[in-house]
């Protein structure tokens, strides 16, 4: 029988991360997002809570207590402080959950123990392409093998940190199958394009990246002459992405809930008005809905199932939800939800991009 109540563990991780995004994400957010930059120092700081290191084996310098519950409540928190400075700060797991997951034992050995280090290493992953119906299973990148190398031509956008990056995990199609490769940022042929200029997350710098021709030894492929199980990367993937939504919607409803409950008009707050309570009762209902979705999708990952049916069917419902109940907040401010200075108007933009953002996060 499932059981979602957090244990000790998880309610202190939970609480840690509360408290960093409200203590200090809430406090800049808004800034790093006119600016388009965050500070380094937050960054930093949310790298020492340990998120990543406590996923790792113990072997490779981690604390060897891995779960996708436990990511996913930590995600949540998260996102409800920012969606663009959590992305940030998450993006070393881009590549070091499919290494764990997939990697070969040399692969595990070189590139894990560096996930645990003081600093993050300075990593991204590349999966999304500029294309009208983008799959993720039929990609437009090729990859191909030529004698002991293979040689990775195509175009990703959507990649986080990619400026400043040393390795980027490149996923491209070889024989109509999805595989990943580690590939140095300097490889020849490898272009790290001008930076995206986004509609929400504007904060969290993203590249377009261009491979032409790229060559890379045959131990760059991930898990060498088995591959990858790429849909289980997705898994992980759909299920971080469906946590981050819930976290952006349940920022959006709370704010909404308490501005309705402030905000009066012709002698009552405007949440005794039956229209304002009812669309607060069907925001907080669709929340708390899909936040179960995400849990059980994450629940069967920790037990080795296949739940490419459950993530599916959760991200295609968290994707219609945090859109829905971030327009709803905007609704509710009336005229002033439009306006920069209040945040739900964020928070809709960043919940456009759900849609598009595979491959942006992983638990």
């Amino acid at each position: 029988m499932m059981d979602f109540r957090p244990d000790e563990e998880q309610k202190m991780l939970t609480d840690t991360i509360a408290r960093f995004a409200r203590e200090r994400v809430r406090k800049v957010y808004r800034d790093a997002e006119e600016e388009g930059e965050i500070p380094a120092a937050l960054v930093q700081a949310g790298w020492e809570i340990g998120l990543l290191p406590t996923a790792l084996p113990e072997a490779y310098g981690g604390f060897g207590d891995y779960s996708a519950v436990t990511g996913a409540l930590a995600l949540e928190e998260f996102a409800w402080g920012d969606l663009a400075i959590t992305l940030n700060v998450m993006t070393p797991n881009l590549v070091a959950i499919p290494i764990m997951l997939c990697g070969t034992e040399q692969q595990k050995g070189e590139y894990l123990p560096q996930f645990c280090e003081e600093a993050p290493p300075k990593v991204s992953a590349a999966l999304t392409e500029p294309a009208v119906q983008f799959s993720p299973y039929k990609l437009q990148t090729k990859a191909t093998q030529d004698g002991d190398a293979y040689v990775l031509k195509g175009t990703k956008t959507f990649v986080p940190l990619a400026d400043e990056a040393e390795v980027i995990l490149v996923y491209a199609a070889e024989e109509g199958q999805t595989q990943a490769f580690l590939v140095p940022a300097t490889a020849a042929g490898l272009t790290i394009g001008k930076r995206d200029k986004l509609m929400g997350v504007r904060s969290l710098p993203t590249n377009l990246v261009t491979l032409a021709d790229v060559r890379v030894p045959l131990t760059a492929r991930l898990g060498g002459e088995a591959g990858i199980d790429f849909g289980l990367i997705l898994n992980h993937s759909r299920v971080a992405l469906g946590a981050a939504a819930v976290g952006v919607a349940r920022a959006g409803f709370e704010y909404a809930r308490d501005y309705a409950k402030q905000r009066v008009q012709f002698g009552e707050p405007i949440a005794h008005r039956q229209s304002i309570a009812f669309m607060l009762a069907d925001m907080a209902t669709e929340v708390d809905e899909a936040r179960l979705l995400v849990w059980e999708a994450a629940w069967l990952l920790d037990r080795g199932q296949n739940v490419t049916r459950e993530a599916t069917i959760m991200k295609q419902q968290v994707d219609r939800m945090v859109m829905q109940v971030t327009d709803r907040a905007v609704q509710i401010l009336g005229g002033y939800g439009y306006i920069r200075e209040y945040p739900v108007e964020l928070w809709l933009r960043n919940a456009r991009g759900f849609a598009a953002f595979d491959g942006l996060a992983m638990i």
